[in-house]
């Protein structure tokens, strides 16, 4: 049943988004300072001794996003240590959607135990310079000499429902490229989920 709720839900919402905006692979990346559900704001300049980052445009509520709360938490685990941490950003408008309030990331925080950042982008400003469309959607960026630069944008694997007998990694594969220095065999992808929810007016 849940299944076929989540199949619905992502034939409702449009399955698949192609970014038309934003970033593009290869686009070098502007900080940010974004609020996270600590109250403390983050920036990636934070992060000293990364190499790279897995920034993830997620919610509270899309069924896509929470599909995938486990696997992107999955992601942090393996390769924060490695020097590419999860930033995950929530896009979406609490007017629009209530149960996407600060309050409410926060209580998601402490249910799954995150220990990676969470971030609100109330104004959509960085959602909107990274042209983010869905939730999940997610940006692979290495640091280099010239900034922080796009090398993979789109799902996080072709297995949303992990029952994908052909299931491909993408975000892993993507990264563990990158760790040895090559280039993501696939740099882009369509993102998988719900449109994101923007503020009215």
């Amino acid at each position: 049943m849940k299944r076929l709720i989540l199949v619905a839900f992502m034939l409702i919402s449009g399955f698949t988004f192609a970014q038309t905006e934003g970033y593009k692979v290869g686009d070098v990346v502007k900080d940010f300072s974004l609020k996270n559900v600590n109250n403390k704001m983050v920036a990636l300049a934070d992060y000293k001794d990364a190499k790279g980052y897995i920034v993830v445009f997620t919610c509270n509520t899309c069924p896509v996003a929470k599909a995938y709360q486990d696997r992107i938490a999955a992601l942090n685990a393996t390769y924060a240590a490695k020097g590419y941490p999860v930033v995950a950003i929530n896009p979406n408008d609490a007017g629009a959607v209530p149960d996407e309030n600060f309050q409410k990331m926060q209580a998601l925080a402490s249910e799954k135990k995150l220990n990676f950042p969470y971030l609100l982008d109330p104004d959509h400003v960085v959602t909107k310079q990274f042209g983010a469309t869905r939730t999940p959607h997610v940006f692979v960026l290495n640091k280099t000499d010239k900034g922080n630069v796009v090398e993979y944008i789109g799902a996080i694997d072709n297995d949303p429902e992990e029952a994908n007998s052909t299931k491909v990694e993408y975000v892993k594969n993507a990264v563990n490229e990158l760790s040895i220095g090559k280039k993501p065999a696939i740099a882009s992808t369509k993102a998988v989920g719900c449109s994101i929810k923007w503020k009215k007016g």
